[in-house]
């Protein structure tokens, strides 16, 4: 069991850069794989990045590939999105999310959930 909880979000300009951090709590967070995924409003839940327990492989949607990089640090039980060159089409609630198993860009594959944090990117 873990709990999750997104910080970092807030108002910037387009091309400007953001870190957000989701901080567990609980036993076990080593040993989930672990996404971001974001939903703007009136839209659905839309898979952003995927890292595996270990930190070693990491998975994009084309949509930030090259932009946003998913790292995590296992000791200090965290993981972070550090998001570059930001775009008004990035505005979104950002929420972090940890999976036992299933297909990593699928919102149900995932048993934990952060509350979210706010990006806006204004252009």
């Amino acid at each position: 069991q873990v709990q999750l909880a997104e910080s970092g979000g807030g108002s910037v300009q387009a091309g400007d850069s953001l870190r957000l951090s989701c901080a567990a709590s609980g036993r076990g967070f080593s040993g989930y794989a672990m996404g971001w995924f974001r939903q703007a409003p009136g839209k659905e839940r839309e898979f952003v990045a995927h890292i595996n327990w270990s930190g070693a492989n990491t998975y994009y949607a084309d949509s930030v590939k090259g932009r946003f990089t998913i790292s995590r640090d296992n000791v200090k039980s965290t993981v972070f999105l550090q998001m570059n060159s930001l775009k008004p089409e990035d505005t979104a609630v950002y929420y972090c999310a940890a999976r036992d198993s299933g297909i990593p860009t699928l919102w149900s594959s995932y048993g934990y959930w952060g509350q979210g944090t706010q990006v806006t990117v204004s252009s």
